[in-house]
């Protein structure tokens, strides 16, 4: 794609970057064919050829974000299924994240939304904001259908029945391996998943330390910055990365860090990228690299260790393929290669590369679209009749959890029970 971006313009990192990832597409046209949005709303404006197009001219000109290009950017789930598909190599998520940035500095956006936005950014990254909010939300569930925006009560739907204690396995803290050492990792513990569930950390730690890792939670780590990074809080986003990159470095310098693991995959993504979002600061370029270089989904550490044979277990687990695994982090085959090793029989659903909906946020900002994309997922789930269904995302977990009675569990949650951990809480209950 030609670009005309001014000597001037391309003095700024994100615009050069931008430059250069316009420049990759050839308007083939490939993405639209696996693009979530582009397939439900049939709109070219909706999918990510016409997307970069619209990013193009506003950056190009110059100008503030329009009302049009925001609606179709904010439609966007980021689910990078069009970087996979993509046969020039197209760095969308790059590109998408630049335009949400320029927007959020040169639009205004309507009360309602910018309301919304603030309340989602100062609560859903703190665990003790988010689970008074879940709390909040029970005592409102009764009077959803008296509240005048759908994204509201898409709020109201998310929440879960029951919000779990506090686990104490989340503080920080080193749990020593409980066979020969052979890795010292850090975890990352998250921000959401610790208000949602969590199982999933605590099963993390048993399977690591089952395994011979010493597993610790570094002081002063706290929320990756995904959510407010794809809602264009560069400033935030950045602060919260930056948080992160000095606690695990403090643990690298000191006793020394193997990896970085991370059992939420929409987390994984972002985190393997600070070496991109620090490239242009001398004073942090060197510790961002190397803590993305560090950062590994549990299911790749696993398959790096490896995990003992597993007995038949007699259970059908449909693997829901999070897109921020499959597409962010091309991870792809490791957690269906280790639940079979397991002893778990596996199946896909048809079209595994499209998203549920859940985004992020996405499910609470544009609830109609994510409700369609959700309503797919689960029919071809549980057209696979299976008697679980196991996902490497806490998002994706909540939003097929909320339409289905067939009982949705972590892959690291099956792979604990499996090697003598206990068996999952969800496993055979209707979930939220």
């Amino acid at each position: 794609m030609q670009t005309t971006f001014s000597e001037d313009q391309l003095k700024d990192p994100g615009t050069a970057r931008a430059n250069e990832i316009l420049r990759a597409c050839v308007h083939c046209g490939f993405c639209t064919a696996t693009c979530p949005t582009y397939q439900v709303l049939g709109d070219e404006l909706d999918s990510p050829r016409g997307r970069i197009y619209l990013i193009k001219d506003m950056l190009e000109s110059g100008r503030p974000a329009d009302e049009k290009t925001v609606k179709h950017i904010d439609r966007c789930l980021s689910c990078l299924a069009c970087m996979t598909t993509c046969p020039s190599g197209v760095h969308y998520m790059h590109l998408v994240d630049h335009a949400r940035a320029h927007i959020e500095k040169t639009y205004r956006r309507p009360w309602r939304d910018r309301a919304l936005r603030w309340v989602l950014s100062r609560v859903l990254p703190y665990p003790g904001r988010f689970r008074l909010a879940l709390l909040g939300a029970k005592i409102g569930r009764p009077f959803r259908r008296l509240l005048p925006d759908p994204r509201l009560r898409a709020m109201l739907d998310m929440a879960p029945k029951q919000v779990p204690p506090v686990s104490r396995n989340d503080d920080p803290q080193s749990f020593p391996a409980r066979s020969e050492r052979t890795l010292r990792v850090a975890l990352m513990t998250g921000c959401a998943q610790k208000a949602l569930n969590t199982d999933i950390n605590d099963a993390t730690i048993r399977l690591l330390t089952r395994l011979g890792c010493e597993v610790v939670v570094a002081k002063g780590m706290g929320c990756c910055g995904a959510l407010v990074h794809h809602m264009g809080l560069e400033d935030e986003s950045h602060a919260a990365a930056a948080a992160n990159i000095g606690a695990w470095m403090a643990e690298d310098r000191g006793a020394g860090l193997d990896a970085i693991v991370i059992n939420t995959s929409g987390c994984g993504t972002t985190v393997k990228d600070y070496g991109h979002m620090f490239r242009n600061d001398p004073g942090m370029a060197a510790d961002a690299a190397r803590v993305s270089e560090l950062a590994t989904d549990i299911t790749e550490l696993l398959v790096r260790i490896g995990i003992p044979e597993g007995a038949p277990k007699d259970l059908r687990v449909a693997y829901h393929a999070a897109c921020s695994l499959q597409h962010g982090q091309k991870v792809t085959t490791a957690p269906k290669d280790l639940l079979r090793k397991a002893g778990f029989e596996v199946v896909e659903p048809a079209d595994p590369h499209l998203c549920c909906g859940s985004a992020g946020t996405y499910n609470l900002m544009q609830p109609e679209i994510s409700g369609k994309l959700k309503a797919r997922k689960i029919r071809t789930l549980e057209a696979k009749k299976p008697n679980l269904i196991a996902a490497g995302n806490i998002g994706c977990m909540m939003q097929i959890g909320s339409g289905t009675d067939v009982p949705v569990a972590h892959t690291v949650e099956l792979l604990d029970w499996a090697t003598g951990g206990p068996k999952p809480p969800s496993l055979f209950t209707t979930s939220t």
